[in-house]
């Protein structure tokens, strides 16, 4: 049957809103019959139709020009209505391009003169740009007026971008519930009608709505649907969905991708010439800069902002604009605003309606006040931000509980401002849970480091070392002290990463064979974004809340007659908490630069003693190591010398530290050192009941001598053992899982940008994190014998991601491994009389520092970078299964520390 013009007309509108790209060949045979029949009213509607299309794709000049000339059909063909529809969809255009007052004038002179629902269209359009000047309250009362006339007309064309329009601005309000309905009837009614397009759009909106509710997991499948539906399509939402993502990425602590998505999204927003969204994204490129430490650029993209703002004539958006100026500027701590000027932009924050933002720079502007002494001037501005601390997303509850702390010590009433902290924390904590992904548990911390920076620097100030403890433990590695991420068993993740391990195996055979590898390694990328994308995306099985940080008596009692060292660093400052005979001592260390400026100098020094380098150079590495050694030891437990004595320590470390190969210090040879991310995590390992199991050993390929390391390990505890072949990555898991002893002689690669692709490489390729999240049982002791094992990537509040983080978080009690880059080759011997100390019944670190004191020459170079990470157990006391406890250098005393090898 044919279609009539009216089913014709209908046809092209819709397909406009599915696939503009099809419609545009559609609409222009459309033209061309109506032309030749004298159609004069369709060939308007397929102008309008291609000028629809030509605004989902990109050319905004085009779609002007088939709008403008629809507008004059429709007026030769005797038509008001047609003419006013081109008329209204233009306004929308001339707002995408910057105008959106001009925009409004050219509704408002057509408006008086429509009638049903055309009208309700008009008004339907004009709320739109009202959404974009951020004028809320107009908006509403828009679509209040349309939305019954779509529906009495059954208009569910326009209906459904009207819902997905009002469920921006009810976002926007904070008006979960309602946005959810309006945008849930819209992907319904986009459904019904096959509009691909925009059921695409409104799956972004709804993903947007989720990443403000703080539904992470659900925002990042909204959005990666949309993204592959835009991309096909090829239309200009894409921009638009970089700058949501980019604010989710934010949201969760991963800066970096933040700022690489906003980067993104304003060169796809200049080339399509949206300028209506420019600034808004100019914004989001201006806090990650700022995060990042580039002022320069901060300041430069808030600036451009403004100024965009105000040409267009939004000054709700203006306002968010200013702000961000004034936030960068504090950021560079050179140019502070006054406070009187954040108290005023505070103040059109929140009657733009940006409640979020408004307490963000209320707490910016008291804490600015406070410095110059103006406790009245901050306690006005923190009274109004605290109000929101128990309704709305978490990021806000969070801010406004810090806000109440900080009011609370404004008043002296320092319980309080502790109970405060305590309660934001707790916020941020139950939000967390919601996370199933391992990376967005570590990043989230971000934003725990200001409410625990406040209540460690209240204890500080008490000079109270229980108190000190309790918040330094608040601070650290609270990701590791979660359940952690088992995914189950999915086809799809083992799939991608089999695909994964090969292909990066024939990158490595054709590098290998002088080859290039560029379409090997394309794919390698994608395969990796996809893999981590795809984690990211599901939620967590439960709700997994971290444990609780371990109380100072509880800890005295377990470390027996061993004394911990917890370090602890503040505005640029180090100090250490120590725990020894029962007793608690606060100390400060001074400045942290110099000790990070000789912690630098570490890695190069050993390499270059283990390497092939000349005498003369060899002599300058030997007095580098021994001056930086020397100076750090004076500086980090010089102070502690009387409280330590010559005790097995316990060392928790902060930020650099973490990468600090303890044995070199003068007052740490030959000692036992167990170096864990927190005291609470090493208690946790030390008091956890030992299990019986096997001893595996590994040999990875194309290391030399790890295959004869790996049998002369096996030899030693008559295990069994992996190599060629047989260690690939199933068979390794397989023998990971619940083993006693796990020996892992293998290329260790700390994946910088993605931590959780860390790996070590088998036979069939890298065995990665998101691999051993996969075992049920973590191997009680682990030994990585390989460069980089034992170090991690440290992030906000010392959240660490690395091999050795990842065997603790799933139930390792003691891991052993490298945090510098050495020789492979020359860690071979003492690694083989680490494993005959411990089969002898030596604890871990007592076994690593005696076989550390016997090394020699090139030796001595590569084992000093290897560490003991968790607790001292024994081999022998990890065969008990009755949970009689561990034989942990702690809580059974003393090490035992063998007088030879």
């Amino acid at each position: 049957m044919s279609r009539t013009p009216t089913d014709l007309a209908e046809a092209m509108l819709r397909l406009a809103e599915a696939d503009p790209a099809q419609l545009t060949s559609v609409a222009a045979g459309a033209v061309r019959a109506a032309r030749a029949r004298g159609d004069i009213a369709l060939e308007s509607v397929a102008e309008r139709a291609m000028g629809v299309a030509a605004t989902h794709l990109l050319d905004l000049a085009t779609a002007t020009r088939h709008l403008r000339a629809a507008m004059r059909l429709g007026a030769r063909a005797g038509s008001p209505e047609l003419a006013a529809e081109a008329r209204i969809r233009l306004a929308f255009v001339t707002s995408l391009r910057g105008r959106p007052h001009h925009a409004l004038d050219e509704i408002e002179s057509v408006l008086p003169t429509l009638h049903g629902v055309v009208r309700a269209r008009a008004e339907a359009q004009r709320a739109a740009i009202f959404n974009h000047l951020g004028r809320g309250d107009d908006a509403l009362a828009g679509y209040r007026l349309a939305v019954p006339a779509l529906r009495r007309a059954g208009d569910h064309l326009w209906l459904q971008r009207v819902l997905s329009n009002r469920g921006i601005v009810h976002g926007y309000r904070h008006e979960f519930a309602a946005a959810e309905t309006d945008l849930r009837e819209a992907e319904e009614l986009c459904t019904a009608l096959g509009l691909d397009l925009s059921l695409a759009i409104v799956r972004l909106n709804l993903g947007w709505v989720s990443a403000l509710r703080g539904d992470v997991p659900s925002a990042l499948a909204s959005f990666d649907g949309a993204e592959e539906r835009f991309r096909a399509l090829g239309t200009h939402q894409l921009g638009w969905l970089l700058a949501d993502r980019g604010e989710l990425l934010l949201s969760v602590g991963l800066v970096s991708e933040a700022r690489l998505a906003a980067r993104e999204a304003v060169e796809q927003l200049r080339r399509s010439r949206r300028a209506i969204g420019l600034p808004e994204v100019r914004l989001l490129l201006a806090r990650t800069a700022g995060l990042e430490g580039d002022d320069d650029e901060s300041v430069r993209e808030a600036r451009l902002a403004v100024t965009e703002f105000t040409r267009q004539g939004r000054p709700e958006w203006a306002a968010l604009a200013r702000f961000a100026v004034l936030r960068s500027l504090a950021a560079s701590r050179t140019r502070a605003p006054a406070a009187a000027l954040l108290e005023r932009v505070a103040a059109d924050l929140t009657t733009a309606g940006w409640p979020g933002v408004a307490v963000e720079a209320r707490i910016l502007a008291a804490q600015l006040a406070l410095r110059r002494g103006r406790v009245e001037q901050a306690r006005r501005q923190l009274e109004q931000a605290a109000k929101p601390r128990l309704r709305g997303p978490a990021l806000l509850r969070a801010r406004a509980w810090h806000a109440t702390a900080l009011l609370r010590l404004t008043m002296g009433n320092q319980r309080g401002a502790v109970t405060a902290a305590r309660a934001g924390l707790r916020v941020l904590d139950e939000h967390r849970a919601t996370l199933g992904a391992t990376d967005l548990r570590a990043y989230s911390a971000q934003y725990r480091l200001d409410l625990a920076g406040l209540g460690l620097g209240m204890a500080l100030r008490t000079g109270r070392a229980e108190t000190v403890f309790a918040w330094a433990e608040e601070g650290r590695a609270s990701h590791l002290l979660m359940p952690p991420v088992h995914p189950p068993d999915d086809p799809y993740l083992a799939a991608a990463l089999s695909e994964l391990r090969a292909v990066m195996s024939e990158i490595n055979e054709r590098r290998r064979a002088g080859h290039g590898a560029g379409r090997l390694v394309q794919r390698q990328l994608a395969l990796e974004r996809d893999i981590r994308d795809y984690r990211r995306r599901q939620p967590a099985v439960r709700s997994p809340l971290s444990a609780r940080p371990v109380g100072a008596a509880t800890l005295a009692g377990a470390l027996a007659d061993a004394a911990l060292v917890e370090f602890v660093l503040l505005d640029g400052e180090l100090h250490a908490v120590t725990v020894a005979d029962g007793r608690l001592s606060l100390h400060r260390l001074g400045a942290a630069a110099p000790v990070r400026d000789l912690i630098d100098r570490i890695p190069f020094a050993l390499r270059r003693l283990a390497g092939r380098a000349d005498a003369a150079n060899r002599g300058a590495a030997g007095r580098m190591l021994r001056h930086a050694a020397e100076h750090l030891d004076r500086m980090l437990l010089g102070p502690l010398a009387r409280v330590i004595g010559d005790r097995p320590l316990v060392v928790i470390p902060t930020g650099f530290l973490q990468a600090l190969p303890w044995s070199i210090l003068p007052s740490c040879a030959g000692r036992p050192v167990t170096v864990s991310p927190s005291a609470t995590l090493w208690h946790a390992a030390a008091a956890a009941p030992g299990e019986s199991g096997h001893v595996l050993a590994v040999a990875g390929p194309g290391l030399p001598g790890a295959r004869a390391e790996a049998e002369a390990v096996a030899g030693i505890h008559a295990a069994p053992v992996l190599v060629g072949a047989e260690a690939n990555t199933e068979a390794v898991l397989t023998g990971l899982d619940g083993a006693r002893l796990a020996h892992l002689a293998a290329h260790g690669r700390l994946h910088a940008t993605n931590p959780l692709f860390s790996s070590l490489q088998l036979s069939d390729g890298p065995l990665t994190l998101y691999d051993l999240e996969r075992l049920r049982r973590s191997p009680q002791i682990v030994v990585l014998a390989a460069c980089d094992s034992g170090r991690s990537i440290v992030r906000a509040g010392d959240e660490l991601l690395g091999l050795s983080a990842t065997f603790l978080a799933h139930g390792a009690r003691t891991i052993i491994g490298s945090v510098v880059s050495v020789p492979d080759a020359e860690t071979a011997e003492p690694m083989i009389a680490l494993h005959r100390l411990l089969a002898a019944g030596h604890s871990a670190a007592t076994a690593l520092a005696e076989a550390q004191r016997a090394a020699s020459g090139e030796l001595l170079a590569a084992s000093a970078g290897f560490v003991c990470i968790g607790a001292d157990v024994t081999l022998q006391d990890d065969r008990t299964s009755d949970g009689s406890g561990p034989a942990a250098a702690g809580p059974r005393g003393r090490s035992r520390r063998p007088s030879t090898t």
